[in-house]
C-alpha cells in the first residue's frame, strides 16, 4: 500500500524533524501545505523560488518521502474579484514551482461563494459552479504549460459538492491536467451517508480513471452532526472503498487526512489491514 499523510497534521518544530517523523512511521508521501506545515516562513504570494522548492522539496526526497500534492486549498470564487484573482495567482504560483519540489499535483477544493468559508446552501446554486468552471480553466491553462495536474477535491460545503457535479466540472475544463483528489466523507452528510455505498460506487463510475489521490478519513455522527474522525474510528465503508480503488488503482497514493496523534499508529495499521484484505 503507498500510504502518506497530510504533513500538517504531524507535530513537528523543523523541516528535518517533520521528514524524520514521516519516515519513522514508515510512510511513503505527503500532502504539503506550505503555511500550514512551516508558518515561520513566508508563503504568501511572490515568496516561492526554485530555491525555496529544491531546499524543502531535497529534504523529503532524501529520505525517499514523495510530495504527493502541494496543498494549496484556495477559495476560487471569492466575491471580491481583487480577493478571487489573488488567491488564483497563488495557486498559478505553485504550479510553477511544483516540479521544483518534485511534484506534480497541486490540489484545492472549489471554494464558496461568501468571503468566510463554511455551509451555505448559496454554494448550490449555478451561478457558483460556473464561477468554479471559468476559475479552474484559469487555473488548468497554467497547468497545462508546465505539465502540472490541478487537483480538485469535492466537498459537501462547496459548489462542487457530488459526483454528477464533479464529472460535470471534468467535461467542461475538458483537460487532461485536470484531475480528482478522492475524498469519500466528503461527499457525505448527515442525510445520506446511509447511503455511502452507492455514492461511492456512482463516484468510480463515473470518474475512477481520473482519481489520482485518495483522502483517508473516516467520519462519526454525534449530535445530529457528522464528524470526522481517524480512519477506522468511524462509519465509512472502507471495505468497499478498498474493493473499488486497489485493483482499478494500483499503487495509487492514500493519504491519511485529519488524523493526528495519537491515532496515527492505528489508522496506518487499520487501513494496511483492509487494502491487502481487498
Amino acid at each position: 500500500m503507498n500510504l502518506g499523510i497530510r504533513a500538517h497534521d504531524v507535530k513537528a518544530s523543523s523541516l528535518d524533524e517533520l521528514v524524520q517523523s514521516v519516515k519513522d512511521k514508515g510512510l511513503s508521501s505527503v500532502q504539503l501545505a506550505l503555511a500550514k506545515s512551516f508558518p515561520e516562513l513566508n508563503t504568501s504570494l511572490g515568496s516561492l523560488s526554485p530555491g525555496f522548492a529544491k531546499n524543502i522539496g531535497n529534504a523529503f526526497h532524501q529520505m525517499n518521502i514523495e510530495i504527493a500534492v502541494l496543498g494549496c486549498y484556495i477559495n476560487m470564487i471569492h466575491p471580491d474579484q481583487q480577493e478571487r484573482q489573488k488567491a488564483l495567482d497563488r495557486f498559478k504560483e505553485h504550479i510553477r514551482y511544483a516540479r521544483d519540489f518534485g511534484c506534480s499535483v497541486v490540489g484545492t477544493e472549489t471554494g464558496n461563494v461568501h468571503a468566510k468559508m463554511g455551509f451555505t446552501v448559496d454554494n448550490f446554486r449555478e451561478k457558483p459552479f460556473l464561477d468554479v468552471v471559468e476559475s479552474v480553466k484559469e487555473l488548468v491553462n497554467e497547468a497545462e504549460k508546465f505539465g502540472v495536474i490541478v487537483g480538485i477535491e469535492a466537498g459537501v460545503n462547496h459548489p462542487v459538492y457530488n459526483p454528477m457535479l464533479l464529472k460535470r466540472l471534468l467535461d467542461e475544463v475538458d483537460s487532461n491536467n485536470l484531475q480528482i483528489i478522492f475524498d469519500p466523507v466528503n461527499l457525505l452528510t448527515v442525510e445520506n451517508y446511509i447511503y455511502q455505498d452507492e455514492i461511492f460506487k456512482e463516484a468510480i463510475e463515473l470518474f475512477g480513471d481520473r482519481i489520482i489521490i485518495i483522502h483517508c478519513k473516516d467520519f462519526v455522527i454525534e449530535d445530529g452532526k457528522l464528524k470526522f474522525a481517524p480512519p477506522g474510528k468511524g462509519l465509512l465503508n472502507y471495505d468497499l472503498v478498498m474493493e473499488l480503488i486497489k485493483h482499478k488503482k494500483p499503487y495509487i497514493q492514500f493519504l491519511l487526512e485529519s488524523t493526528t496523534e495519537p491515532f496515527i499508529d492505528d489508522s496506518i495499521a487499520f487501513l494496511q489491514e483492509k487494502y491487502e484484505n481487498a
